[in-house]
């Protein structure tokens, strides 16, 4: 079969040849621009979720570092619940009957007082007295004349209070002081 092509057919053939070309050079550029935004795009986007990461890893150990310290505060606080509860028990279960308590004092005046004598005495030390420096008692001399000297207090639930351990000797009444 042979076929005849007429010039005209040639001419319209290569206009639509050419506007074809055209319409893909168009097209290939549109694509070539939407690929370029594209991948902008994904530039942009990968450096934002590279950000992201860097600070979730920072705010990560921070929290780390956070939960650490809050663990600790909330042992510290269980201890110290602890101890508050002991104190309580102890004190609401003890009886104050025959505890004592040792006041301090300095030419007769009360300087400080002390769960016990053995306190007492280690104060002194601070104050200048001998750590060995041997204690005696008092006796009836005023204590105005002794540098320091201890008085023990012994609870008396009959009087709702202290009272002194050791008394002077009582004088009659009417005799004099």
């Amino acid at each position: 079969m042979i076929r005849i092509v007429t010039g005209t057919r040639i001419a319209r053939l290569e206009r639509d040849a050419r506007v074809a070309r055209a319409y893909a050079q168009q097209t290939s550029d549109a694509a070539d621009e939407a690929f370029g935004r594209h991948l902008l795009e994904l530039c942009a986007v990968s450096d934002r979720a590279e950000r992201a990461e860097a600070t979730a890893s920072e705010v990560g150990v921070l929290l780390a570092r956070a939960v650490e310290e809050l663990s600790a505060a909330q042992q510290e606080l269980l201890l110290k619940d602890i101890e508050i509860r002991r104190l309580r028990a102890e004190l609401e279960g003890a009886s104050l009957e025959g505890r004592s308590l040792t006041v301090l004092l300095h030419y007769g005046e009360p300087h400080t007082i002390y769960a016990s004598r053995e306190d007492a005495y280690a104060d002194t030390a601070a104050h200048g007295v001998d750590p060995g420096a041997v204690w005696v008692p008092a006796g009836e001399r005023p204590a105005a004349e002794s540098e320091w000297r201890c008085a023990a207090f012994i609870y008396d639930a009959a009087c709702n209070g202290f009272r002194r351990a050791w008394m002077p000797a009582g004088k009659p009444v009417g005799e004099a002081a």
